[in-house]
């Protein structure tokens, strides 16, 4: 998940990013302008208004593409939406009612004060940090327990991409640095255990993310409860991140027969000789600063301030849905407690910091900085959602449907959508600005395809799975630059070292769909 604040504030200070956005803004609503003002209003015919409905989603997306930005790149679209509709009040027709839900409420709740504030308070109290350390001493013998250890806590530390490769990286960097592990090797294993593992072990903000995007788009997703199941429901068809993990652990444990790419074979060579860490010549980027800890002087940390948290919400989250589905037999009304889990898992985690003696004002410092640190992220999901609407009211998905539902095979539409996935959030360095832009589309047109709730939710995690792995290796995506960060490797060296790896579970990822609508659908 790329929401990385100081990162998208760099962008928009570099002057030839600006330039483009405007360029690009510029061209693209004077076209409708006098398009509009030539024609008096866009003729609207049959839900649709022909070609001009696919354009907010598509300035969107190639925007993204051309300036490498993505919350202008939203506004935009969001702006020709209301152009096309003759609604130019996009406050009041999109903005307001889109983000003035109950469903965009909870992720604000849930992702803004709940996730983020938990990690601010372990960055005051020292669980995380402490467990890591605990857990190393138990198992870490040599290189391979080392990576193991690092793939361990990738899963253990789950809850987002950026928030996973700052938690992960820093804890297992210095024990990974005593056994000769390559910082190649780590960032890798940080990068692909960020995402991919967020996506798989939904008990965080992603279910409820991705839900709120496609919400509406078809009959049996009006409900903010039916597009989380429906979420859950696709896990075990999410190829990539199943891919991605099973061979981040054979990785670990040195499992390949043949590690794919030159670069990383060289990388383990030199470092299990001793002949250092990062190639010679190389960059690596500092991550001091996520090692810092802010604990405070007066305060001991120890293993309940982060077993007691994370206790709570796998707990609360897990327990209820295992019973209710598996034991009541509730099926697709299982109870799901995902946002209660996070409120309860920051309040014993509150609860904990004072008990054991740590200042209230302190432990609020901690929590307000970890909602500083994923405003970000509530940004893009208020546009997302906003342009979802736009979509629907200029029949982006009609028009689409109508133009390629009946030329697309079937078998090939969730290997496409993938790899459309893959290029734009390589190309803009975002899983949830790809989501934003490619759901409100893919999902009507999946179902004018194949009117099959299974082939439906192929689709559905090709989507999932395609703007993770895009994410994963773009230069530009923040997961990919923090797992640099964490890891103390050369940015270059960690996209050209994984990308043989992460193609050979997109690859596989791809083949598996193709297999499943052919002898499933």
């Amino acid at each position: 998940m790329s929401n990385d604040f100081a990162g998208t504030k760099q962008k928009w200070n570099d002057p030839k990013t600006r330039r483009k956005i405007g360029v690009g803004a510029f061209i693209v609503l004077i076209i409708a302008g006098v398009y509009a003002g030539v024609n008096e209003v866009f003729p609207e015919q049959d839900g649709h208004y022909g070609f001009w409905s696919i354009m907010p989603p598509v300035v969107a997306i190639v925007l993204a593409f051309y300036t490498r930005e993505v919350v202008s790149s939203l506004f935009l679209g969001i702006c020709l939406g209301g152009v096309i509709s003759g609604q130019l009040n996009i406050v009041q027709d999109f903005l307001i009612p889109s983000v003035g839900t109950e469903s965009f409420a909870l992720i604000i709740i849930v992702y803004l004060w709940a996730l983020g504030g938990l990690i601010g308070i372990w960055t005051r109290t020292g669980g995380a940090e402490k467990f890591a350390i605990w857990a190393s001493e138990k198992m870490v013998r040599g290189p391979q327990t080392a990576k193991f250890f690092t793939w361990m806590m990738g899963l253990i530390f789950h809850q987002g991409g950026t928030i996973s490769t700052v938690l992960t990286g820093a804890t297992v960097r210095p024990i990974a640095d005593k056994h000769n592990v390559s910082h190649e090797e780590l960032a890798y294993m940080v990068d692909s255990t960020a995402s991919p593992a967020a996506t798989l072990i939904p008990f965080n903000v992603w279910p409820f993310y991705v839900g709120g995007l496609v919400i509406g788009t078809l009959p049996f997703l009006e409900t903010t409860q039916q597009s989380i199941s429906f979420f859950f429901s696709a896990l075990p068809y999410n190829f990539y991140a199943i891919f991605a993990i099973l061979l981040t652990l054979l990785f670990a444990w040195d499992k390949f027969p043949y590690v794919p790419g030159k670069k990383m074979r060289a990388a383990i060579k030199r470092a299990r000789s001793g002949n250092g860490l990062d190639r010679p010549g190389a960059s690596p980027m500092a991550a001091d600063e996520l090692t810092k800890s802010a604990v405070p002087k007066d305060y001991n940390p120890g293993l309940i301030d982060f077993f007691g948290p994370i206790g709570t919400l796998l707990g609360v989250a897990i327990i209820p849905y295992i019973i209710s589905r598996f034991v009541l037999n509730m099926g697709e009304d299982a109870i799901l407690l995902i946002a209660e889990a996070f409120i309860l898992a920051v309040l014993v985690g509150f609860g904990i910091a004072l008990a054991k003696g740590m200042k209230l004002q302190e432990v609020i410092d901690g929590f307000i900085d970890g909602c500083k640190g994923v405003t970000i992220g509530a940004i893009i999901l208020a546009l997302a959602v906003t342009l979802k609407e736009v979509a629907d009211a200029v029949g982006t998905a009609p028009y689409v449907v109508d133009l390629v539902g009946d030329v697309i095979p079937a078998f090939l539409l969730p290997g496409l959508l993938m790899v459309l996935c893959m290029l734009i959030a390589f190309s803009t360095g975002t899983s949830w600005g790809t989501y934003a832009v490619v759901f409100p589309v893919a999902i009507p047109l999946a179902w004018a395809v194949v009117p099959d709730p299974f082939f439906i939710t192929l689709c559905f995690s090709a989507v999932i799975g395609g703007a993770v792995f895009g994410d994963q290796c773009s230069p530009i995506s923040d997961t990919t630059i923090l797992s640099s960060l964490a890891t103390g490797c050369d940015l270059m060296d960690h996209v050209q070292t994984q990308f043989p790896l992460a193609i050979l579970a997109g690859i596989l990822a791809v083949i598996s769909y193709a297999g499943m609508v052919i002898f499933f659908v």
